[in-house]
């Protein structure tokens, strides 16, 4: 198998590291005939076949998939949870089964000038959650001093500075929710739209609301 390309940098090879499909193989290393080649051991073996073994390979790799092991165990309770909990802040939730690290779902504002759509957002979890924390990306438009023309959002709770591993992301959701219904113009990410709320909130929330009726996607019945 080829490692992720992560590893290889870390490690500070060029090209990628290729070892033997079966973990259990390593284990009968020491009694294999090394050979140096390009001051790295290559081992022979008539069952095995030969390969290029690097030391730390093996143990950054069972590293990483103990990681994701954690992180998938963690997002399953807490996609459970979401599920059952008939949010009305964040809903429809989709998701791989193969790779639980992206979801994507609707979020749901329930007042002015937002009220009028839902709009679509990603959430992408780290390897190492919820150690941490998760990114959120806009999927919709949405004219939003604290959201940029990418779909990046400026959300504290979620700072490498203010995150908690505790921290759960129904929580961030209802976070992103008071984000959005209360817009933070002294930190903004469009220094235009923050200027435009606090000056003229009558001009600001109209745009808001025409662009919301433009570009955010149809409200779930019953919301």
């Amino acid at each position: 198998m080829i490692l992720d390309a992560y590893l290889n940098n870390d490690l500070n090879y060029s090209k990628p590291i290729t070892c033997l499909t079966k973990l259990s193989h390593f284990h009968t290393i020491p009694s294999k005939r090394a050979v140096e080649v390009s001051g790295r051991k290559r081992f022979e073996s008539r069952s095995a076949g030969t390969f290029t073994c690097v030391p730390g390979v093996v143990v950054k790799f069972i590293q990483f998939h103990s990681k994701m092991a954690s992180s998938s165990r963690r997002l399953k309770k807490e996609l459970t949870d979401i599920q059952s909990s008939d949010s009305r802040t964040f809903c429809c939730v989709e998701f791989d089964e193969s790779n639980l690290l992206h979801w994507t779902g609707l979020l749901v504002p329930d007042k002015e000038p937002y009220n009028k759509g839902a709009f679509k957002v990603a959430i992408d979890f780290p390897v190492e959650y919820p150690f941490k924390p998760p990114k959120i990306t806009f999927l919709t438009k949405i004219y939003h001093p604290n959201v940029d023309e990418k779909g990046q959002v400026c959300l504290p709770i979620i700072s490498p500075d203010n995150w908690k591993p505790a921290t759960k992301t129904e929580q961030v959701m209802n976070a992103l929710l008071g984000l959005i219904t209360e817009p933070e113009p002294d930190h903004p990410l469009r220094a235009d739209l923050a200027e435009e709320f606090t000056k003229d909130r009558k001009k600001f929330n109209k745009t808001a609301e025409d662009y919301t009726k433009k570009y955010a996607m149809r409200r779930p019945d019953g919301f």
